[in-house]
C-alpha cells in the first residue's frame, strides 16, 4: 500500500526541511541536474511536492498523495494520481524519467522499474536518486529511523542493489555521480557533484531501457 500518511498529515513539515536544509537540497539538485535531459517528455515518479520536477524541467509529476499534487501543481508541474507500481499512463509515453528518493517507499522496486520501463519509449533514460544505505548519511537515517515521521517505515537500499535491481529489469546503466559526503547536520556548504558511489550519501544512476 502506498505510505502517503505521513506526507498527507505533515506536507507542511515536508517542505520546511527543504528550507532548513538548503544546502544539502541544492547539492542534491546539483548532482540531478547533469543526467536529466532538457528536451522530451519527462516525468518524475513519487513527484512530491514538485521540489526537483519544477526546477530540472520534468513536465509531469505522479504520486499517490493529494496533498503533495496540490503543491506540485502549483509549482507548474502536469499532476496525477498514482503509485509507482501501477503507472496509469499507457506504453511508451515519455523520453525520460525521473525518480528522486522514492524508491525507499514503494512496496516493490522491482514492479515501480518494470512500469517505469513500460511507459518510457525504446532507449528512453531513466534517472534515479536515492540515499545509500551505507553511507554516513544512511547509516544516520537508519539509527534514528524510528524517529522520523516520514522514514519510519522506508527501505534503504545500497547502491550496489539498486544497480542490481536496475540491471535486472532491463535497465543498461551509463552513468553514476554523489554528493553529501557528510551528515545532514554537518552539511553547511553546497557540495559538488563527484563521479561514482561509495563516499556520498546521495548517489544519482542515469540508466536506459534496453532496446
Amino acid at each position: 500500500m502506498p505510505r502517503i500518511a505521513p506526507f498527507e498529515a505533515h506536507h507542511q513539515r515536508y517542505e520546511a526541511w527543504f528550507e532548513r536544509h538548503d544546502a544539502a537540497y541544492i547539492s542534491e539538485l546539483l548532482a540531478l541536474r547533469p543526467f536529466v535531459p532538457w528536451l522530451g517528455r519527462g516525468i518524475e515518479i513519487g513527484v512530491g511536492s514538485g521540489r526537483f520536477a519544477a526546477p530540472l524541467g520534468v513536465e509531469v509529476g505522479v504520486d499517490p498523495s493529494p496533498a503533495m499534487l496540490v503543491r506540485a501543481a502549483a509549482r507548474g508541474i502536469k499532476v496525477v494520481k498514482g503509485t509507482a507500481e501501477d503507472l496509469p499512463f499507457t506504453a511508451a509515453s515519455f523520453d525520460h524519467a525521473l525518480v528522486v528518493t522514492t524508491i525507499c517507499f514503494v512496496d516493490s522496486p522491482s514492479r515501480m522499474l518494470s512500469e517505469v520501463h513500460r511507459v518510457l519509449r525504446p532507449g528512453g533514460r531513466l534517472v534515479i536518486g536515492f540515499i545509500d544505505r551505507e553511507s554516513t548519511m544512511g547509516q544516520g537515517y537508519l539509527a534514528h529511523q524510528a524517529e522520523n515521521v516520514f522514514y519510519r517505515d522506508a527501505t534503504f537500499y545500497s547502491a550496489d542493489e539498486v544497480e542490481r535491481i536496475l540491471l535486472s529489469s532491463g535497465f543498461s546503466i551509463h552513468a553514476r555521480g554523489q554528493t553529501l559526503a557528510y551528515s545532514l547536520t554537518e552539511t553547511r556548504a553546497i557540495e559538488p557533484l563527484r563521479p561514482g558511489h561509495g563516499d556520498g550519501a546521495f548517489v544519482v544512476i542515469a540508466s536506459t531501457t534496453d532496446s
